[in-house]
């Protein structure tokens, strides 16, 4: 993996790099590998600033991640963003051969796809908002089976009486579906492209375009507290003692 990697880059190419870290320059092929080597053995998908902090001072990371990105486009494994952070993921084109090996999931019910739907195009959604969206009551089972898949998140609470809580998409969701973030999401143009909209929809029809973070909340929006997280069971309850 490594001689590849050397094989796209001048050993003359040096990053120099203070003192007090190395003993040494380090150079571009060594960084790559570095990263390299921190977004192969991680979990998560990594952001720029994790890699910042572990990589020597001085190392342009948005340079190495592109350089990584090019490296790796024709291979099997391709070097993605995924909502603000980078993971190396299957090519797309080869995703077929994983499918022996997947766990079959189940699939959703319409209603937690409308929800979902309805919750990344229009997040921060409330519950309420959701119901007027769709016109039928949301049943809690739709919303927990979401939450499972790690796909839909408590955001916050809305700042209107009786503080309901905002749902919004994950990082998982858009690992998921292919997505650097919200805004990838399918316009009005694509989905009636793809057959996913039908022909007799109306003229004045359209679909929102999600603006916001799913990681910052709005001005409308306020923070969990760890209260909202324990009634969620989100937070173990503190046990008071005597």
């Amino acid at each position: 993996m490594a001689d590849s990697i050397r094989d796209h880059i001048d050993d003359d190419d040096k990053l120099e790099l203070p003192a007090g870290n190395w003993n040494s320059p380090t150079s571009l092929s060594e960084a790559l590998r570095m990263a390299e080597a921190i977004l192969f053995a991680s979990a998560e998908p990594v952001t720029e600033k994790a890699l910042r902090e572990r990589l020597p001072s001085g190392v342009d990371v948005t340079r190495l991640l592109g350089e990584l990105q090019e490296i790796y486009s024709k291979r099997g494994i391709n070097l993605r963003q995924v909502g603000g952070a980078w993971a190396f993921r299957t090519a797309a084109d080869l995703a077929f051969l994983m499918n022996r090996e997947a766990v079959q999931q189940k699939k959703l019910s319409r209603a937690a796809l409308e929800v979902l739907a309805i919750i990344a195009y229009h997040q921060p959604v409330t519950r309420a908002e959701l119901e007027d969206i769709r016109g039928v009551e949301t049943s809690k089972g739709t919303l927990d089976v979401l939450m499972e898949t790690g796909w839909i998140k408590f955001r916050g609470r809305r700042r209107t009486p009786g503080r309901p809580i905002t749902y919004g998409t994950t990082a998982s969701f858009l690992d998921h579906f292919g997505l650097q973030e919200v805004r990838d999401l399918p316009g009005v143009d694509e989905l009636r492209g793809a057959g996913l909209l039908s022909t007799r929809m109306p003229t004045n029809f359209a679909i929102p375009i999600p603006v916001n973070d799913p990681d910052e909340l709005t001005e409308d929006e306020d923070p969990l507290t760890d209260i909202d997280l324990e009634e969620l069971g989100l937070l173990t309850p503190r046990v008071e003692h005597d």
